[in-house]
């Protein structure tokens, strides 16, 4: 079964025991840790080490990325350390992200914000001031910044256990709205028959009663009804038995005539084509004329009766070969 990859961006030697704690916090919750010091990511040849880590990230779900004092490794190909590469990959991809800072980076932003445009200032909780200026830009962030402060790796795990428990809660929910979603469009597929309904009435206010005969032709049951039991692959659609007799012939079925002791005068009764052991029965009820079997009669959802079309084994006896 597959489980949600949640990738642990940092530095490594200052973080070192909070990316081990929480690499066997994520065990725990039953999912895949992503450490590149672990061996979790597959290195090549082609590129740069640090470009196997940024091709990692699109196989994850889910980054944590945790910022404390050490500004890291410089990439090779930009301003920024290979960590705050893989937080710009993740974001910019659209993953699922969560950024800690350490309280005493947290704190001392404060002072770095008020005085950002003063020279000779050094900072006692980094060892680079970039670490700072990254920081401002992931506050600016538009979307996807929820930040939150930490002084141990007990509260990390502890805000991913509230958060990815309220995911699991988000995605059980979304779940029943799609049962939600389709009886709405169940209702609105009903809508439209009624507005077309509407619409033929108001068009044809003389000719009212014809016009709702129509709708209820163009929607008989028998139509559906035929379709599923005789294994129709298209829409049926007919006016009269004498219609609906040369649909069925002309898709394989066979006629059962009066000789046949199969032959029911109250049915128009048919040999499948694929299995002559099986006779497809129509009712001559929903005809006008009984005896000729000939217009279809307007019938409604309610009217109709589910023994007007069916399915019966025939006398073996009397099948024609």
């Amino acid at each position: 079964m597959a489980k949600p990859r949640i990738f642990v961006s940092s530095t490594y030697y200052d973080l070192k025991q909070i990316r081990a704690d929480l690499e066997r916090f994520i065990n725990e919750q039953g999912y895949d840790a992503v450490l590149n010091e672990k061996g979790h990511i597959s290195y090549g040849s082609q590129e740069k080490l640090e470009e196997y880590c940024y091709k990692e990230i699109d196989q994850c779900d889910i980054l944590v990325s945790i910022i404390g004092g050490r500004y890291g490794s410089q990439s090779h190909e930009s301003e920024y350390s290979v960590s705050n590469k893989e937080l710009k990959k993740a974001l910019e991809t659209g993953k699922q992200v969560y950024i800690f800072v350490d309280s005493s980076v947290a704190t001392e932003y404060r002072t770095y914000e008020v005085n950002k445009g003063v020279d000779g200032i050094t900072y006692a909780a980094v060892d680079d001031v970039k670490v700072y200026e990254f920081l401002e830009e992931v506050y600016d962030l538009p979307k996807n910044n929820t930040i939150h402060n930490f002084s141990s790796a007990q509260d990390i795990a502890n805000f991913l256990q509230e958060q990815w428990a309220g995911l699991f809660q988000r995605l059980l929910s979304d779940e029943s709205k799609k049962k939600e979603v389709n009886l709405i469009n169940k209702l609105a597929s009903t809508s439209e028959t009624l507005n077309s309904l509407v619409e033929f009435l108001v068009d044809e206010k003389k000719n009212g009663e014809s016009a709702i005969s129509n709708i209820l032709r163009n929607n008989h049951p028998i139509f559906n009804d035929i379709r599923e039991k005789a294994k129709v692959p298209f829409r049926v659609f007919f006016e009269s038995g004498e219609e609906l007799a040369l649909l069925l012939i002309g898709i394989g079925f066979g006629v059962v005539d009066k000789k046949d002791v199969n032959y029911d005068q109250n049915y128009f009764t048919v040999y499948f084509p694929d299995d002559k052991t099986k006779i497809l029965r129509v009712s001559r009820e929903p005809f006008s004329d009984e005896e000729n079997n000939s217009e279809l009669k307007t019938l409604t959802p309610q009217e109709w009766k589910s023994d007007f079309v069916k399915v019966e084994d025939a006398y073996d006896d009397d099948i024609p070969f």
